[in-house]
């Protein structure tokens, strides 16, 4: 007499239904690979727009099509200001060439004020894309294997964390670190959205200022005929107050290395 029990079994493998173990290791590998697609898209997009758009996101095309956005915004202010934003967060989040000249163009289209806050909101939401499809992907993976970790890593993780909002206005401040990196470093070691949001905003501030106030002078460029000459960024009284931001985030970090310890706090 055939034992019954082993039926079910036959009938489940007969319609083709995977055993619970496989469907699970399945399970577990498609979301795995779609945490990855987010940012494996910005780094694709960011390969082909550095090999073609490298010619078009220039000055001469701001200069050529001079008249034309000029016209436009006159017409249309309001969907002028959309499109340029639009433009700017594409160029932001896929890391495409010509984030100067669309900086520079702020100013030239929109004026000091209003030009500074387009490209300052442009910037931090773009910077905010490329943190969540960090985040989303290598991000979680890798804040918990920091979370776990021992040794240097767990300090460099508790430093980190003891002066977040000092590091994160460091990265934005100093000249010498690409806006990529100060978008993708934090989201890969774990920093709060909402600290990295604000401090984006306020620290690109006043490299935002002065892209824009290039931008404000660029019509009696082009009526020289020339090209907008960006070493000004590296001209004392234009860099010289940058770096005292960068110095007065600094200081916090530094006090609480000399603050002495409390007794009994750590314990």
């Amino acid at each position: 007499m055939s034992d019954q029990s082993d039926q079910p079994d036959i009938a489940n493998r007969s319609e083709g239904v995977a055993p619970a173990g496989e469907s699970g290791e399945r399970g577990k590998k498609t979301p795995a690979l779609t945490r990855f697609l987010p940012l494996a898209l910005v780094l694709v997009v960011a390969v082909i727009g550095a090999m073609t758009l490298g010619d078009y996101l220039t000055f001469e095309t701001l200069r050529d099509n001079r008249v034309a956005l000029m016209a436009f915004r006159d017409d249309n202010y309001l969907g002028l200001v959309g499109l340029f934003v639009l433009a700017y967060v594409v160029i932001v989040v896929f890391s495409l060439p010509g984030a100067a000249v669309a900086s520079v163009t702020g100013g030239f289209l929109f004026g000091l004020v209003a030009g500074t806050v387009f490209n300052v909101l442009a910037a931090t939401i773009g910077a905010v894309g490329i943190f969540l499809a960090a985040r989303w992907g290598l991000g979680a993976m890798l804040t918990h294997r920091l979370e776990a970790a021992e040794g240097r890593v767990r300090t460099l993780k508790q430093a980190l964390r003891e002066n977040e909002i000092e590091v994160l206005l460091l990265l934005r401040l100093v000249p010498a670190v690409p806006f990529f990196v100060a978008n993708l470093l934090p989201a890969l070691v774990g920093v709060k959205l909402i600290n990295f949001l604000w401090t984006t905003a306020v620290g690109i501030i006043p490299g935002a200022v002065v892209f824009t106030w290039i931008g404000v002078g660029l019509g009696a460029v082009f009526d020289r005929g020339e090209t907008p000459d960006l070493s000004i960024l590296w001209e004392p009284f234009v860099i010289g107050p940058i770096l005292g931001l960068c110095v007065l985030a600094t200081l916090p970090i530094l006090l609480k290395k000399r603050r002495p310890a409390t007794p009994g706090k750590d314990q």
